[in-house]
């Protein structure tokens, strides 16, 4: 099992940066991919960002260039720096942690709302 945390979301203007993170309860080293979903009221969620026990990142199209993504595997966190934010980025980020032979995990989400 694994139990995720996260914290950093709130209420921002457009234009203006916060960072998300996730701790994770057990070693992040036995952690395959590690990452970022957000779901819009009324869409689906969706993959953000993710990034493997490698350093091996991957981004949705519509944050590249202005999310970055890190792990620290010694403090068993991911990290989500937002830049340059939108409104269209307002949604629930959950945080994601993939152990192979035994699924995925979730956190509770944050709620990130960003005015125009």
């Amino acid at each position: 099992q694994v139990q995720l945390v996260e914290s950093g979301g709130g209420l921002v203007q457009a234009g203006r940066s916060l960072r998300l993170s996730c701790a994770a309860s057990r070693s992040s080293f036995s952690i395959n991919t590690m990452g970022w979903y957000r779901q819009a009221p009324g869409k689906q969620r969706e993959l953000v960002a993710a990034v493997t026990s490698g350093g091996t990142t991957n981004y949705a199209d519509s944050v590249k260039g202005r999310f970055t993504i890190s792990r620290d595997n010694a403090k068993n966190t991911v990290n989500l720096q937002m830049n340059s934010l939108k409104p269209e980025d307002t949604a629930v980020y959950y945080c994601n942690a993939y152990v192979a032979r035994f699924g995925s995990f979730w956190g509770q989400g944050t709620q990130v709302t960003v005015s125009s």
